[in-house]
């Protein structure tokens, strides 16, 4: 059963796709309720996986560095609101997981992330700009924690663009 999965990730350029998730807060979030600054969505195969329990606990770790920027983190996976709860409690997470539950996948289908043979999201990051628009996106190998460096050299290219030179 070793099927070659093959996603094609929105690009850079793109215009971020607008959705409403409900969150772990028991909320609904929008996307376009942060228009005006940077978001970081980082989308994850499934809660209490090793690699994505390091990967969300080394981005709570880094919230003062994507603070810094101005940005909001969000964390995406096909997992149901009180999974997510459970695990956010657990891992002691302080940024909100959205639940792509039902329709299963839908907003990670839609930035092109969604893996219909596994029913689980690509590990893949995208950086929006305060327009909407997608900045930067990576998609890593499932297994492999991709780290924050970067989302953290998207954010600071885009803090550079505001600058006036």
């Amino acid at each position: 059963m070793n099927k070659e999965i093959t996603t094609t990730a929105l690009p850079a350029g793109a215009a971020a796709p607008d959705f409403t998730l409900k969150s772990t807060t028991g909320q609904t979030v929008n996307l376009s309720d942060f228009r005006g600054q940077p978001v970081v969505l980082a989308f994850y195969p499934a809660d209490w996986s090793p690699v994505c329990g390091d990967q969300m606990g080394l981005y709570n770790e880094m919230l003062p560095e994507f603070k810094e920027f101005g940005a909001e983190l969000l964390g995406i996976s096909v997992d149901g609101v009180w999974c997510h709860a459970a695990f956010s409690r657990d891992r002691k997470l302080y940024f909100p997981l959205l639940a792509d539950f039902e329709p299963k996948g839908a907003v990670a289908k839609r930035y092109g992330v969604y893996r219909e043979a596994d029913g689980t999201t690509e590990r893949a990051l995208f950086v929006i700009n305060a327009e909407g628009i997608i900045h930067w996106s990576y998609v890593s190998p499932v297994g492999v924690n991709p780290g924050a460096d970067g989302i953290l050299s998207a954010l600071e290219e885009l803090q550079n663009k505001k600058e006036p030179k």
